[in-house]
């Protein structure tokens, strides 16, 4: 595995700015694929996993970058991530022909969201979306499941998505989110990870093993759409 560069940053966001992160591969000359990342609801952007995956991502060539947004507004969450698309977008450093969209939980939901309105404007704005944990519903209210998938529902048919979740997880039942897979437009892969919970823990299985299997399938999803 390559060693990677990590410069911190602030990307501005109307009259405010938004703390990030940028992993780097260590041969970034010719790197044209990128990530963005996002957490959820609670947290930040040094939550565990992404991390993780962040590193992994630059550690096999491809260049990440993870922002913290506060609040649990999703309309507010979104517009953030499209600060931070514009501002990875526009870097002179870099010759980024290809943009992935990412998050954990509620950040998967932002980055949903921002695929749907950034494929109606152009086709190649967003190569692929990967979702990590998506919250189909709150715990117990499944009946909302219909709402929240509606971006997805939504997507086109040239961005592919990616769901990694726990078959635990008490806020995406399986059977709901295969009903959803079955009325999207998108080209879906979905990778369960046996025994997970919604924060992807599972019990009796040490952390990093998790966290492994899931960059892993990751990476290898994101270097097949690339």
């Amino acid at each position: 595995m390559e060693t990677i560069q990590e410069d911190s940053m602030t990307i501005p966001f109307g009259a405010k700015h938004l703390v990030a992160v940028l992993s780097i591969p260590a041969n970034s000359s010719d790197v044209q694929t990128a990530v963005i990342l996002t957490h959820g609801a609670g947290g930040d952007m040094n939550f565990k996993h992404l991390v993780s995956l962040a590193h992994a991502l630059s550690s096999n060539g491809l260049l990440c970058l993870r922002f913290t947004c506060k609040g649990l507004n999703l309309v507010y969450r979104v517009k953030a991530y499209h600060a931070v698309w514009e501002y990875l977008k526009n870097l002179e450093k870099f010759t980024i022909r290809n943009i992935f969209l990412g998050g954990r939980s509620m950040g998967s939901r932002a980055a949903s969201s921002l695929a749907r309105q950034l494929s109606g404007g152009s086709e190649d704005a967003v190569q692929g979306l990967v979702c990590l944990s998506f919250p189909l519903h709150p715990p117990g209210l499944t009946h909302t499941h219909r709402q929240r998938s509606e971006d997805l529902r939504g997507l086109p048919k040239e961005v592919p998505v990616l769901f990694l979740s726990g078959t635990a997880d008490n806020m995406c039942e399986k059977i709901l989110l295969d009903d959803v897979l079955k009325e999207m437009k998108s080209p879906v892969t979905v990778h369960w990870i046996e025994g997970g919970s919604h924060g992807l823990t599972v019990k009796g299985r040490a952390e990093e093993s998790v966290m492994d299997e899931v960059n892993a399938h990751v990476i290898s999803w994101i270097l097949e759409h690339t």
